[in-house]
């Protein structure tokens, strides 16, 4: 079933979230839902706060940038309960956008490379290291969970001046191809 995406300025977006054990109600169906919300909105990761509940929970499937990076050809994954456990310093600058912020599109430095624990869709522990675009999903995706979203790492001078564009994403004032909950 396809979900509405909360926008931005929604207050389930600013929550950190809670871990969840394998007896979560209907977790089966809500990871099928995110995927399948995910797909029809032309995302390539989705956090469960985005559809309103506030558990660790991230879907990602980078298999459109796999052109570009192909890295991301078999980058198919459910988070259960992430934890980043380890990473570099190095940064690396990257264009993102989110699928609760419509329409805006703005640079974040990002860490590299890490490690992250989590359990998959059937509650097997695992520990993965990733790097570039991989690292980068993740960490928009983790952020999500923590009550972060992409702009809260932007420059003032950039926030500034999309402060409009916030606002009107904020009043339910945009335009999207998919179901949105403002």
């Amino acid at each position: 079933m396809i979900l509405p995406i909360y926008l931005y300025g929604h207050p389930v977006l600013r929550k950190k979230s809670i871990d969840i054990d394998k007896d979560y109600p209907n977790l089966d169906q809500i990871i099928d839902n995110m995927f399948e919300t995910m797909y029809k909105a032309d995302g390539i990761g989705l956090a469960a706060p985005q559809i309103g509940l506030n558990i660790n929970l991230i879907t990602i499937d980078g298999r459109p940038l796999a052109k570009d990076e192909p890295e991301m050809t078999d980058f198919k994954r459910v988070f259960i309960n992430p934890k980043i456990t380890f990473n570099t310093k190095e940064t690396i600058a990257i264009e993102e956008g989110c699928l609760s912020i419509p329409g805006i599109n703005e640079g974040v430095n990002r860490i590299d490379d890490l490690t992250i624990e989590y359990y998959d869709e059937n509650f097997k522990k695992v520990k993965e290291n990733l790097s570039g675009y991989r690292a980068i999903v993740i960490q928009h995706e983790y952020d999500h969970l923590q009550g972060i979203m992409f702009v809260d790492k932007i420059s003032p001078i950039r926030k500034r001046f999309i402060k409009g564009k916030l606002n009107n994403i904020t009043k339910g004032k945009v335009v999207t191809s998919y179901k949105v909950k403002k």
